[in-house]
């Protein structure tokens, strides 16, 4: 069993729309600033958070799910990508006890952090209150008897108010609870959004200046040194490390990464890479045809519908897809990258290698976490087998699918997903460390395809 010290603690929220993600940014912005080595997690299946974090920190950030892996699994990962930082943010998702059902707990931020031992702050929103700011702290205290929560910052709060409700949090709790600072509103440094929540990093214009904004202001309105203090009283993690199998041979993956495929677990492409793969990216948008030597393609998600025009109109692209897959190369295609497989996105054509088309519903459709059964074998394993992951859409096809199985932790079920001997495309993402034999499994059909060409 390892055993490390990681300092690190939750950004909790009381639900969507409190503020988090503009806190988390301008806490690890300005932590950046002081010249520390920052760690960012974002707690859920959440793809667009973890940009930004990016943004901020320079350096790739984490999801843990607590749906997704087992207890060893979420603090491995953990102690894997904040081992070398100097204090590790983790973000939550929504409210801080909402989970993967409308009534439970399990995959919540507090589940997160209570197995992760993780210190957390709860960052509530002052807009339109006052004193009403207490009684929604004590109940977010209340309402587990080991909530973990052990400071509170206030969001959307001015001065005056933040110094008032500073004065009653101590003298109401006794300290169990710390004041720990305020945003002000800020509507020069505001992040847009749209349907799956922010827009992705790369369009908000102006984010540099927006985020130097809100750590400016975060050095003079969050107390940075007590958050760093409540950081470095996590106990220390321990776990033991996930085992990946290491190739002797080496193979080349095409990745799509451009503005309309974007929606990638990090640490998902790493196990790809630790076990030997050369990860090679290229656009769907810009690029003419498949990058060379390529033994295997992973689409990921993204925002397919949004270039839709620019991806049809590059028909070399297209073909030069279409005409790979035919020939039998291993493809992981999730959601966006799914979309771009079939006959048509909206009026434009798309690749054509899968029928139907695919349509706006206006609404999110089969949203949430899935555990996914395979039906027959395939490129990713074998009929029965199962993985977990997750479908958040606002687009459908005509055909979805039939060879997996998707089941929510409800208990509602449907079929989805193309899977062939070579091929895994549907709606559902999915994290490879969820289950690493998948990617071991995509990893073998590389080499394969490698060797057909010898």
């Amino acid at each position: 069993m390892n055993r490390r010290s990681i300092p690190r603690l939750v950004l909790a929220g009381t639900g969507s729309g409190c503020g988090k993600t503009t806190v988390a940014c301008a806490v690890l912005q300005a932590l950046v600033d002081r010249g520390m080595k920052v760690g960012a997690f974002k707690c859920g299946p959440d793809y667009i958070d973890t940009m930004f974090h990016s943004r901020v920190i320079g350096a790739r950030s984490a999801n843990l799910d607590a749906f997704f892996f087992p207890e060893n699994t979420l603090r491995y990962l953990l102690a894997k990508n904040g081992g070398d930082r100097d204090v590790s943010i983790i973000e939550g998702v929504m409210g801080y006890y909402d989970g993967m059902g409308l009534t439970t707990a399990e995959a919540s931020t507090w589940e997160t952090a209570k197995l992760t031992r993780s210190p957390a702050v709860l960052v509530a929103s002052a807009k339109g209150a006052s004193l009403s700011v207490l009684a929604e702290i004590e109940g977010f205290l209340r309402f587990q008897p080991d909530s973990g929560i052990r400071g509170v910052i206030l969001n959307d709060c001015s001065k005056p108010l933040y110094d008032a409700l500073a004065g009653a949090i101590w003298e109401r709790f006794g300290g169990q609870v710390r004041p720990l600072g305020h945003l002000p509103r800020l509507p020069a440094a505001g992040l847009e959004s749209r349907h799956l929540g922010l827009v992705t990093a790369a369009e908000v214009e102006g984010l540099k200046e927006k985020l130097h904004l809100l750590a400016r202001t975060a050095a003079e309105t969050i107390d940075l040194d007590g958050l760093l203090a409540l950081a470095r009283e996590a106990p220390a993690l321990t776990y033991e490390p996930v085992a990946l199998p290491k190739f002797n041979e080496p193979v080349r993956i095409a990745v799509a990464r451009d503005r309309a495929f974007c929606f990638y677990y990090e640490d998902g492409l790493e196990a790809l890479a630790k076990m030997s793969a050369e990860l090679v990216p290229f656009s769907p948008l810009e690029d003419e045809t498949l990058p060379e030597d390529v033994h295997g393609l992973y689409l990921g998600g993204g925002y397919p519908e949004l270039y839709a025009g620019q991806l049809s109109r590059n028909a070399s692209m297209r073909s030069s897809i279409k005409a790979a897959l035919a020939r039998g190369l291993p493809c992981v295609a999730e959601c966006g990258g799914f979309m771009y497989l079939t006959e048509a996105v909206g009026d434009w054509p798309m690749v054509g290698l899968l029928p139907g088309r695919c349509f706006d519903t206006g609404h999110l459709t089969r949203f949430g976490y899935v555990t996914l059964m395979a039906k027959r074998d395939n490129l990713l394993c074998r009929a029965g087998e199962s993985i977990r992951g997750h479908e958040f859409h606002h687009w459908d096809t005509q055909d979805p699918g039939g060879d997996f199985t998707a089941e929510r932790p409800a208990g509602r079920r449907w079929d989805c997903v193309h899977a062939t001997e070579t091929l895994y495309a549907g709606f559902p993402h999915f994290h490879f460390y969820a289950n690493p034999e998948f990617a071991k499994n995509f990893y073998q059909a590389c080499i394969k395809e490698k060797r057909r060409h010898v």
